[in-house]
C-alpha cells in the first residue's frame, strides 16, 4: 500500500508514540513543533477541550508552514469528565492510579489537520477498563517510570497494559493518535490519494 499526499506533510508533535503511528500510513513527513501552555486553554466539554489544545498545538506551526498539511494532536485521559493530564511527580500519578482502578476511564484525542486556510478537527474516544490495583502494583508501576509523560499516568503501548481488563474502541486513539480515523479524514479532505493511479480502493 502506498500514498501520497498532495502537499507535504508535517506532524506537529514530539510525541514518538505518534510518530510511529503516522508512519503506518505510509507517507514521508516532518516533525516541527512549537511550545503551547495548554494549561491556558479552554473547553466547554472534554472533546472541546483536546480539539482546542490540538489546534493551538498546530496553529502556530502551520502559520509557519503554509506550503504543508500540518497535523496536530492532544490526547488526554477523563474520570467522572474531569482531565488527567501527564503527572508532574510519582506522588501525582499514584494518585491517578488508584482513581482509575476497577473503573472505566475514557481517553479522548483531538485532531487537527491545517492546509491551505483551513482547519478541519476532529475527535475519537476510547473506554478504557481497568483491573483492580493494588497500592503494591502502583508503587511499583510508578517505580518504574514508565507513567511520566503520559496522560493519566500509564502506557497502554508498554507495562500499562497489565493494568488494562478491556478497552471499547480505537487502541492507537489510547496510545495518542486515531491513524485510521485519520486517513480517512485526509481521504475526504482530498489530501491523500493512492500512488498507483490504476490501483484504487475504497476502505
Amino acid at each position: 500500500m502506498e500514498f501520497k499526499t498532495t502537499k507535504p506533510l508535517i506532524l506537529a508533535s514530539a510525541s514518538p508514540r505518534r510518530k510511529e503511528l503516522l508512519s503506518l500510513i505510509g507517507v514521508p513527513f516532518e516533525v516541527k513543533t512549537m511550545e503551547v501552555d495548554e494549561n491556558s486553554i479552554y473547553g466547554g466539554s472534554p472533546s472541546e477541550l483536546v480539539c482546542n489544545i490540538a489546534m493551538e498545538k498546530g496553529m502556530a506551526v502551520a502559520e509557519r508552514n503554509q506550503h504543508a498539511i500540518v497535523i496536530s494532536a492532544d490526547t488526554m485521559v477523563f474520570i467522572d469528565d474531569e482531565p488527567l493530564g501527564k503527572p508532574q511527580s510519582a506522588e501525582m500519578a499514584k494518585r491517578y492510579l488508584r482513581r482509575l482502578s476497577g473503573r472505566t476511564h475514557t481517553v479522548i484525542t483531538g485532531v487537527a489537520i491545517y492546509f491551505e486556510d483551513i482547519c478541519s478537527v476532529f475527535f475519537e474516544k476510547t473506554k478504557v477498563t481497568f483491573y483492580q490495583l493494588s497500592d503494591e502494583w502502583i508503587d511499583s508501576y510508578v517505580a518504574s517510570g514508565d507513567c511520566f509523560d503520559k496522560a493519566g499516568g500509564y502506557g497502554i503501548q508498554t507495562a500499562g497494559a497489565l493494568m488494562v481488563e478491556h478497552i471499547n474502541g480505537d487502541y492507537n486513539n489510547v496510545v495518542g493518535l486515531p491513524v485510521a480515523e485519520l486517513y480517512r479524514e485526509l481521504k475526504n479532505l482530498q489530501l491523500i490519494e493512492w500512488k498507483s493511479a490504476g490501483a484504487r480502493h475504497d476502505h
